[in-house]
This record gives structure tokens, C-alpha cells and sequence, in this order.
């Protein structure tokens, strides 16, 4: 099929400042034929996107195997994606756009010129990730958090700002603005948009990336969108398309209803749990069956959300009415809203509850047996009943829970009680449901203990406005949740200090246990002294943090006694289904949406901060935020025919948390002891997150997590490593500088699931620069392993029956990796040899974990920055000699 055989849409036509033009689209019904119907909604979606931008002769082999798709249920067939637009946030935003402007020196260096690096896509940035909870429980918090968050990033946001003036395509959301997943939902996506290409104008889905392992939460509203990391944005920013092989669907077919009291968050932990046991790993999930009718978009975004915890590429909800209600909702227009039923309707992407697509597995799940659940104590999948809570804790950290004295601080005392993250505040009945909750506890005279730290940090202004009009936010602040700012917060671990009770608690052997409606509870993860912590719904965080003590039976448990000396339990304050919706009825205004927005947008603290100009960054060499990476001058490739020493041995489950952490930076840290001497205060050092514009910072703290353990020092001090040739005990960093100093080349081994968890390329980029030329993995996470390739570090899977023998290299022991360029291939057979210390060696064959010949290409140039570098100078030369000529 050409551009040319597409059926206009008829009407409506569409009016824009030029008139009125007819407007036309891909016809995916009779492209895809009689199965087209058949086909999973996202499989027909790439078709579009495949029609629409792919040439002809990669257009029709990709049609071909998509149409067979329906009898073979996978694929190894490669296809080109070209999303129309990239979200990322400040903390991922930053690496990108200082790998952009370092390119750039290159290029001038080189005698190119600097301004053709330019983003081609749309790239909306959000900064939303350097909010930290400093000021709670006060009704001033947002303002006072907001210049704690400016004076320790200012140097980083005047670089936003350098970056959005002198970049083209290139916008920032100021702080305050609200999370980048909720503005995607409220403010950014269309569902279905238009765009003018070769002078017609085309009705298209709406189809996008985003820089952070939660981007599908927009999966909630029709909208196909994932997840993938910044070294794979930047290669799309720059007018190249994503490489993927047509994705296994796993179908997940649901079917009757919610029972009344059980919450989105609920079914999205249930989903997790679910999915984890299946193993989706990199598959496409999309959900299908009566039962999705039954879900608002707020619920239906917060299983979308937790993709990442399920290990899934998406969690796609199809185009209905629901989605329909929730644009109308949140203020746009009603054209708009019947441009989208038409065009889904025509290109039969409208949902049938009834249908039965073809999908390579599928997966039931009856909603009328959702319970109220919990997850935790340390990984999302790890789905519990409430009742279940005090059992999981003794069992975690070998203390038995004993009741503790009114006013003392228990065993298990909640640390932090947080209503937190994209994921559970997006969804206005969520909010709604957690100040009901506080109303009742208040009537009933309840309060918080003195040791709770309370927060609550919603992904949009907007929530500020409803919870007023529903006369809720006296309230929250009544049980400590005053509105703390509008940004992740608390979720991707910038909780800020623990209170005094707490850390004097922990001396005396309590273990504190963090409590929050996020997606993640790694241990570390929402601060690095708390090991111990449980996801679940924001009203069921209130009660907890009434509690005080996370080891009660929160289900019978007394949470306090009322005025009249009546004994208050969860059911007697727990809010009735009906009460919510009745409550966010009548609270909700679509009016609000766009006005609180834009009304946010205006921030003066922002506004104040001067950037600088020019096309090349003036880099200060006397910074601690900012420092030109090395990536752009090496140029070099890690492949070839080498004999390395292992520099980590660690075991499954770690995640880019362990390999990268987000959080406070220590003060006994390598990374604090490099800020110091460069005379930044030891008290204030802030995030790991907030210094990812400085690679002498992110490489010193690499491996720095406290529970992360390394086989070949396991009794080392944190971050420690031996380096062989020695035998000493010394910092990661140290060894591997030291075995560069020799030219000897380093790997890491480790166990299932290598890289879960965000989708932050520094955690590719830190091995990197210790010198990691492969990772040797049982298994590993999606985004990671696409990082790791970006970074030209080889990831390779080891085969089941040798993993055994390679979890037990020891110190002295050495791999032979023979991967050389000319012979990689996709998911191409790697030698690797294991000699061990004492002479004896075991050879196998290592499966190189890379998916396309787009990434093949990527590990031969040394990574995308050098890719990138030489595809810019090459059309740079080429332009030169055609203007020569």
C-alpha cells in the first residue's frame, strides 16, 4: 500500500488558521484484511505507524509479518517504530541534553556545525523529580519545598533553560507544574491527533516514548507508549526510528467487577503479582474482556503505571467510552472528543468488550476477586492482604512485633506515610478516598503519632483544587497530609529526613518501616536508612500512619479511641464506594485542568533564574552539577576477543536502584568525599538524581546500596570491591581504575533479572566508565538491557545449565569473552570461557541479548553517542560537498 491509497475521513473536515482542508488516514482495515480484527489493538496500531512512515519495501515485509502474526502468535521480524513526540523528566532530561550539548563541542571541534544537533521531535521535559519533602504538615510546605528545590538545582535548571532556548523542539515544564505521567494524561495526549506530511494533513493515533519506566501509565487512555531509556530517546530525537522485533502480546482478559471497597491500586498489585509469576518480560500486555468496561481511565492508568513492576513493555487499554468520559472530564473539546470515536470507529481501533483477539498467551482475571491488598516489604509483586503485614515483618527482619506503651515508639514504627507517585494520585477517587478517610478519623478525634513523617505530593495542581471544592483538605492536613508540593517526592526516594523519634529508635534497634501509595519499595529506594516498606492505596496510608506501628493488623487493629471513649477500627472510617463517587462528582470541573495548569506554568522563583546562550554550553569548570561527559570523544567499541577479570559478582533482583541510586547522596560516601573537597557542604549534598549532569559523581556512587551484596567481597565495606592482580579490598571505583591503569578489561556477573526498576541510563553509563565490557546475566530487565547497548557494553545471557558454575567465580578467577564485531549477530552465540584460579576452565555459549541489527550496528560504534556523532558528521561532510560541488 502507498501513501497514496488512504480513505479520506469525510467528515468532519478539519479547520485550522489555514481553512478548511480534508483530512485523510491509513485505512487499517483494508490493509490488515480479514484479521486484521484478530490482531492485538497495539500490533494494530504499529501497522498504522508502519504504513504511515516506514518506505515501501520495509513497509511491505513488516505488513507481511504482522499479517501472519495471527497464526504464529510472535515474531522474529524486525519493524520500525516511529513515535510522534518524547516525554522526560528533569532527572532524565539532564544526561540527555549534556550528552547533546557535549556532542556539540564535538561536532564544533571537528568543524561541523554545532546547530544541526538538534531534537527533531517534540521532547516536553518535566520537572518533577528534585522535589523533596523537607516542609510537611504545614500548609506553607509547597511554597517553602519549592526554594529548597531551586537553591540546590538552580545551576541544573539554568541548563534546562540554556538547553530549551537554544535547542529547537525543545519545551520545559517549570516545577510545580505536577508529574510528567499525570500532565501526559491531563494536559498532553490526544488520543488521536493530526500532523501535515508531504502537504496533506493525516488523522494519526497519538503514539509516544518517554524517558521513565512508568511512561505507560498513558496506556490507560488508549495511547500507545512505553518506556525506554535516554540513550535510546536520543537516537529518535535525532530523526532515527526505533528498532524492535513485532513484540509478543500477552492477553489479559478480564471479567466481571470490582466488589465496593477495593481500589484501583488494589487490581494494579494483583495485576503485578500476577504477571511477575506468568513472566512478561519485554512483552506487549493489552487487556481485553468485559471486564475493562467496567474500569474508569484513574484505575485503568494505574495498572497501565505499574508496567514496569509486572515487566512488561505496555499495559494497553483500548480506545472506549470510558475514554471518551475521561477527556471530556479533564476539558477537552467535544469536536475533538467525536474526532476521536470517529477515527477509531473507521480504523476499527474502538474497543469490543466482546471480542477475543489473538494473543501469543493470555491471562484471567476474575475483578469481582480483588481484595484489598499490600505489597512489600521489599518488591512490588510481592502481593499481600493487609491482615498480613505483622507476619511478613517478623519474618523479614527476624523480630518478633510486640505491642508497644501509648506514646512509645513500637517495633516496626511507620517512618514515613506518604501519598505519593503518578501511580496512585493521578486517579481523583484515590485522593477522594484518602480524605474521606481523614474526615472520619477526624470526627473520630484520631491523630497521627509524633515519629509518622506525613506527605502528600499529587501529580497535578488540579488535585489541590478538587480536594478543596470537596472540602477535604482540612481534613488531610487535620491527620498531617497538607500538600507538600506536586512532584514525585516521597516515591522516587526524595523523602527527605527522617524525624528525630525515628532515628533515635533506630538506635535503640527498631527497624522503621516506610508506608506510601508509590510503585516501588527496593530497600533503599524511598530512603536509603529504610530497608522495610509496603505499597498500597493513599486512604489505606492514612491509616497506617494513624496507626504508628506498621506491624498492627491494620483490619482489626484499634487505630484510637473517640471523645466518647468508643474504640475506632478501619471499618468504621473506611469510605463508602458510593460516598467517592458522589464526592468526585461533585468536586470535579473540567474547567480546572488547563487553568490550574497554565496557572502553575507561571512560577516566579522560575522565572527568575537566568540561563545563558550561545549554541555550545559554557561549561564551569569549577562546577559539582555540570561536567562535560567523556562520552563524546570515545569513540571506541567494547567488542572484540578478551580475558577479564569479574568486577561484581552480585545475585538476582538487582535493580538500577542498587546499580544507580536516585537517592540522598551518604555523607560517608566516595561521591561525598569528591563534593567536599570541591567545598560543597557535607550537610547538603542533595541527590544522586539531581548531580546526573556530573559523571565524576554518578561513577563514584555506582553500586553504592547498602543491601546489594558482592560475591567476591561479601564481608567489604559498601561499594567495596578486591582487585585480583592485589588481592586487596578496595572502592569499585578504585579497582576498576586500577585495572584500566594495567589495560586490563573488567565484566560484572550477575543473576535473574539484572536491571529492574527505572529506566535511568546511568546505570548503563556508570559500567561504562568503571570499564564494563559485557555483563554476564542470567537474565535481564528490558530497559536496562537496551541501556547497556546504548552504552556499547555487550549484554550477554548465561545458559541455565552454566549458571551455577558462573555464580561461584571467585576472586582470581577470569572470563574470556570472544565477541567480535565482525561476528555479532542478533541473539548471536558468544564463547565464554571461566578459568578459574586454579587452572581448571569450563567453556559455553553465551547468548548476546541483543534484539535487532539497528543494535548490533549500535555495540560496532561504541554505543549511540558515537553513533550519533559520526551519522552527524557524515551529513554534515556530505552537505559540505554538495554545496562545494
Amino acid at each position: 500500500m502507498t501513501h497514496d491509497e488512504v480513505v479520506p475521513i469525510g467528515t468532519p473536515t478539519l479547520t485550522d488558521g489555514e481553512g478548511t482542508r480534508e483530512a485523510v488516514h491509513v485505512d487499517l482495515p483494508a490493509v490488515l484484511g480479514r484479521d486484521g480484527r484478530r490482531l492485538p489493538t497495539v500490533l494494530r496500531l504499529l501497522a498504522e505507524n508502519i504504513v504511515r512512515r516506514s518506505a515501501p519495501e520495509e513497509r511491505e515485509r513488516a505488513l507481511a509479518a504482522l499479517r501472519d502474526w495471527t497464526r504464529t502468535r510472535t515474531s522474529g521480524a524486525e519493524i520500525e517504530f516511529w513515535p510522534s513526540r518524547v516525554l522526560m523528566h528533569d532527572t532524565t532530561s539532564t544526561p540527555a541534553l549534556v550528552d547533546i550539548a557535549a556532542l556539540r563541542d564535538a561536532v564544533a571541534a571537528r568543524g561541523g556545525d554545532a546547530r544541526s544537533l538538534n531534537p527533531v521531535l517534540p521532547v516536553e521535559v518535566s520537572i518533577d523529580h528534585s522535589l523533596a519533602v523537607e516542609e510537611y504538615g504545614r500548609p506553607d510546605a509547597p511554597a517553602r519545598n519549592m526554594r529548597h528545590e531551586l537553591r540546590r538545582n538552580r545551576e541544573r535548571y539554568r541548563f534546562l533553560r540554556w538547553a530549551a532556548e537554544s535547542m529547537a523542539n525543545v519545551h520545559v515544564n517549570p516545577p510545580g507544574t505536577g508529574i510528567m505521567h499525570t500532565i501526559n494524561l491531563e494536559q498532553l495526549a490526544t488520543v488521536v491527533t493530526t500532523e501535515d506530511r508531504a502537504g496533506r494533513t493525516w488523522i494519526v493515533p497519538d503514539m509516544m516514548i518517554g524517558t521513565d519506566s512508568h511512561t505507560p501509565m498513558i496506556n490507560g487512555l488508549g495511547v500507545l507508549g512505553w518506556g525506554v531509556g535516554g540513550l535510546e530517546a536520543q537516537t529518535v530525537t535525532f530523526g532515527m526510528p526505533m528498532s524492535l522485533r513485532i513484540p509478543d502480546v500477552v492477553g489479559v482478559r478480564l471479567a466481571g467487577a470490582l466488589p465496593s471497597g477495593v481500589l484501583g491500586t488494589d487490581l494494579a498489585l494483583t495485576v503485578t503479582q500476577e504477571l511477575r509469576a506468568v513472566g512478561v518480560t519485554g512483552e506487549f500486555v493489552e487487556f481485553y474482556g468485559p471486564g475493562v468496561s467496567t474500569l474508569s481511565v484513574g484505575t485503568r492508568a494505574v495498572v497501565a503505571n505499574m508496567a514496569p513492576e509486572y515487566g512488561a513493555t505496555t499495559g494497553y487499554f483500548p480506545v472506549d467510552d470510558r475514554v471518551l468520559d475521561y477527556l471530556r472530564q479533564t476539558g477537552r473539546s467535544e469536536e475533538h472528543i467525536r474526532l476521536v470515536r470517529e477515527y477509531c470507529e473507521r480504523t476499527e481501533l474502538w474497543f469490543d468488550p466482546l471480542a477475543e483477539p489473538v494473543f501469543t498467551r493470555t491471562v484471567e482475571i476474575d475483578l469481582s476477586t480483588v481484595v484489598t491488598s499490600v505489597a512489600g516489604p521489599r518488591r512490588p509483586q510481592d502481593r499481600h492482604t493487609p491482615e498480613q503485614v505483622p507476619a511478613l515483618l517478623h519474618s523479614a527482619s527476624g523480630r518478633t512485633p510486640v505491642p508497644a506503651a501509648d506514646g512509645e515508639l513500637p517495633r516496626f514504627p511507620v517512618a514515613i506515610a506518604s501519598i505519593t507517585s503518578c501511580t496512585n494520585t493521578t486517579d481523583p477517587a484515590l485522593l477522594i478516598a484518602a480524605g474521606l478517610l481523614a474526615r472520619n478519623a477526624r470526627r473520630h478525634g484520631l491523630t497521627v503519632p509524633h515519629w509518622v513523617k506525613t506527605s502528600l505530593a499529587p501529580g497535578s495542581p488540579t488535585a489541590a483544587t478538587y480536594l478543596r471544592r470537596a472540602g477535604l483538605t482540612d481534613d488531610l492536613a487535620a491527620v498531617g497530609f497538607d500538600i507538600v508540593g506536586f512532584g514525585c517526592a516521597t516515591c522516587i526516594g526524595n523523602s527527605g529526613a527522617l524525624t528525630p523519634a525515628v532515628l533515635a529508635g533506630q538506635e535503640r534497634g527498631s527497624a522503621p518501616v516506610a508506608i506510601l501509595s508509590g510503585n516501588r519499595n527496593f530497600p533503599g529506594r524511598v530512603h536509603p536508612d529504610l530497608d522495610l516498606g509496603f505499597l498500597m492505596s493513599p486512604p489505606l496510608v492514612v491509616a497506617f500512619a494513624l496507626a504508628g506501628d506498621a506491624a498492627v493488623d491494620i483490619t482489626s487493629a484499634v487505630l484510637g479511641t473517640a471523645p466518647d471513649g468508643t474504640p475506632v477500627r478501619l471499618a468504621d472510617i473506611w469510605p463508602d464506594h458510593a460516598e467517592i463517587e458522589a464526592t468526585a462528582a461533585a468536586a470535579i470541573s473540567p474547567g480546572d485542568y488547563a487553568r490550574d495548569f497554565a496557572h502553575a506554568t507561571v512560577n516566579p522563583m522560575w522565572a527568575r533564574i537566568d540561563a545563558p546562550t550561545g549554541d555550545l554550553f559554557p561549561w564551569d569548570e569549577r562546577s559539582t552539577t555540570l561536567v562535560r561527559p567523556p562520552f563524546a570523544d570515545d569513540l571506541s567499541n567494547m567488542l572484540g576477543q578478551y580475558t577479564a577479570h569479574p568486577l561484581l559478582v552480585l545475585g538476582d533482583d538487582v535493580t538500577t536502584d542498587h546499580i544507580s541510586p536516585a537517592s540522598a547522596i551518604p555523607a560517608d560516601s566516595l561521591a561525598a568525599d569528591y563534593l567536599v573537597e570541591r567545598g560543597e557542604p557535607s550537610d547538603d549534598l542533595n541527590v544522586f538524581a539531581s548531580r546526573r549532569g556530573n559523571w565524576e559523581v554518578m561513577v563514584r556512587g555506582a553500586f553504592a546500596n547498602r543491601s546489594l551484596r558482592n560475591a567476591l567481597a561479601p564481608d567489604a565495606p559498601l561499594a567495596h570491591t578486591v582487585h585480583a592482580p592485589s588481592g586487596e579490598v578496595m572502592p569499585i571505583f578504585d579497582a576498576a581504575a586500577r585495572y584500566a591503569e594495567h589495560g586490563e578489561p573488567v565484566v560484572v556477573i550477575a543473576g535473574e533479572r539484572y536491571g529492574m526498576g527505572s529506566s535511568r541510563d546511568w546505570a548503563a553509563k556508570v559500567q561504562r566508565l568503571l570499564g564494563v565490557r559485557a555483563v554476564l546475566a542470567s537474565g535481564f530487565e528490558r530497559i536496562h538491557r537496551s541501556n547497556l547497548v546504548g552504552m556499547g557494553v555487550l549484554p550477554l545471557i548465561v545458559p541455565e545449565r552454566w549458571r551455577d558454575e558462573v555464580n561461584r567465580t571467585a576472586v582470581g578467577d577470569t572470563v574470556t569473552v570472544d565477541a567480535r564485531a565482525d561476528e555479532l549477530g542478533t541473539h548471536a552465540d558468544v564463547p565464554v570461557t571461566l578459568r578459574r584460579a586454579d587452572g581448571t576452565a569450563t567453556t559455553f555459549l553465551a547468548q548476546a541479548a541483543v534484539e535487532t541489527a539497528h543494535e548490533v550496528q549500535l555495540l560496532r560504534h561504541g554505543g549511540v553517542i558515537p553513533a550519533i556523532l559520526a551519522r552527524t558528521l557524515e551529513a554534515g561532510s556530505t552537505t559540505q560537498d554538495r554545496t562545494t560541488a
